[in-house]
């Protein structure tokens, strides 16, 4: 960060709805450190009870990979017919997989 920097490090904050719920993305926000991150996530997506849980994760840490880049990453791989389940036999009483 440089001395005209005045707003901080961009954060993004993760918000978990209910208790045993996956955590969403709910936007981004500004700090110079964690502390700051969490009471501004707080403060700016959780003012009206939306979530139980908050995560923040500095944006300059989350590694990503687009199709541009990596295309192979995401192949489909279809010589690994384990990963198909049409050979399966359902078990009855089961109805929703």
């Amino acid at each position: 960060m440089s001395n005209t920097d005045t707003q901080g490090e961009l954060w993004e904050v993760f918000i978990q709805s209910k208790p045993g719920q996956s955590f969403k993305h709910a936007g981004a926000i500004h700090a110079f450190d964690r502390e700051m991150a969490i009471e501004n996530a707080r403060d700016t997506y959780t003012r009206r009870g939306e979530g139980s849980g908050l995560w923040v994760v500095r944006s300059k840490d989350i590694v990503s990979v687009t199709p541009n880049e990596e295309g192979y990453f995401f192949d489909p791989s279809n010589d690994k017919v384990y990963r198909n389940p049409t050979f399966y036999e359902m078990p009855e009483g089961v109805k929703h997989m």
